[in-house]
């Protein structure tokens, strides 16, 4: 299981994904920047909804566990678990198996943003004005 630091990581989206890297991005009101990222490296296995709220982290049931195994060939070392509210009419749960997981505090802002101070970037996906 996993411990977020201090803060209010309510409102969570998937930021970046590749074959190397999953970045999850939460904050309290993520439409204009967030402030928490949880970063995946090589990650084997994602289930995980695009964008989702209120996560509950939890360990992996024996049975996740069985899965991940069953697919990967292998247990992973890092596998994470929860169950959040994604807009349907139950809780939807979230299985990611990777190599490592950083968690990476920081503001990220999603708009162009002149100025940036230490700390601060610019979501993957932003670009300066032309």
């Amino acid at each position: 299981m996993i411990e977020l630091p201090e803060g209010s990581w309510w409102d969570w989206d998937i930021v970046a994904c590749d074959p190397g890297r999953l970045r999850l991005g939460a904050g309290h009101d993520i439409s204009y920047a967030h402030g928490l990222e949880l970063v995946f490296s090589d990650p084997v296995f994602v289930m995980c909804p695009a964008a989702f709220q209120d996560p509950v982290f939890r360990a992996p049931t024996p049975d996740e566990v069985r899965l991940i195994a069953r697919q990967v060939g292998e247990a992973p070392p890092v596998l994470v678990a929860f169950e959040a509210d994604a807009g349907g009419p139950s809780l939807a749960s979230g299985l990611v198996a990777a190599g490592q997981l950083d968690i990476v505090q920081g503001t990220v802002f999603r708009y162009w943003c002149e100025n940036l101070t230490v700390g601060e970037r610019l979501a993957p996906w932003v670009k300066p004005p032309a």
